[in-house]
């Protein structure tokens, strides 16, 4: 039997497919817009961008006026393109680290205003979750926001593997398919698949999560979808996903 590749793999293997300057994914238009929204004023903050991929939200968040970002993925090519583009837009503000989230610790300062994690938890178990919220917690400043997204969790059980957003979830229900992984696809509006994973996980993992690593506050919490503004700008490619929950964000506050 064959063994599953390793995340770091799938993503080296198609991190020319994740670059991009504009909104070309899926979830280009019904979440990382989502994440800058709920981040509320950032100009002049220091942003830590946890799972920053190719380094696209680490770009809009400077676009937006923030002091710095600094950011880690796993990916190797995924870091060398998120380098090479902020050098080519002289972004001398943004840093990248090739690292594992669960076990990185070399940051360039102790603290940072914000954070966020933008489809970085369903790539790892529970544990490995909670010690990655527990680092988040650590290192925000008091009164600090962290706003995370992964896939809703009854997406799976939802929608047939089919385009534009799905996962496989194999004969796997809702509880008890707890921290397995769901090989699944997300689209392009261009027509070209990119692989994703889901390490399973139900909305109370969540929340026992972020209060074991120190978050004494309720998070907000929002289910994402396509919107009538979606439908309307391309209704062929958003139009499959009418009525679906297809992410989850979460905002909460460190203690003041």
């Amino acid at each position: 039997m064959n063994q599953p590749l390793s995340t770091e793999k799938i993503y080296n293997a198609q991190a020319s497919n994740w670059l991009r300057s504009e909104k070309v994914l899926l979830s280009d238009f019904t979440a990382r817009p989502r994440v800058l929204e709920s981040l509320g004023n950032i100009e002049g903050q220091d942003i830590l961008d946890f799972g920053c991929g190719e380094g696209y939200v680490s770009r809009m968040l400077l676009e937006a006026g923030v002091k710095s970002v600094f950011g880690v993925d796993s990916s190797a090519e995924m870091i060398t393109q998120a380098q090479t583009m902020a050098s080519e837009l002289k972004l001398a503000n943004a840093n990248y680290a090739e690292g594992n989230a669960v076990t990185f610790d070399q940051f360039p300062q102790t603290s940072f205003d914000k954070a966020i994690a933008v489809f970085l938890f369903n790539y790892l178990t529970i544990e490995e979750m909670t010690q990655v919220m527990t680092r988040v917690h650590a290192l925000l400043a008091p009164g600090g926001t962290f706003v995370f997204t992964v896939p809703h969790p009854c997406l799976p059980f939802m929608r047939a593997e089919t385009p534009p957003f799905y996962f496989e979830h194999g004969k796997k229900t809702y509880l008890d398919g707890i921290n397995q992984t769901f090989e699944g696809k997300i689209w392009r509006r261009d027509g070209i698949p990119v692989s994703v994973r889901c390490v399973h996980k139900n909305f109370s993992h969540y929340f026992e999560a972020l209060a074991k690593a120190g978050f004494n506050s309720l998070p907000e919490v929002k289910e994402l979808a396509v919107t009538d503004e979606h439908l309307a700008f391309d209704p062929k490619f958003f139009g499959p996903l009418k009525g679906y929950p297809l992410h989850v964000l979460f905002k909460v506050k460190a203690n003041d």
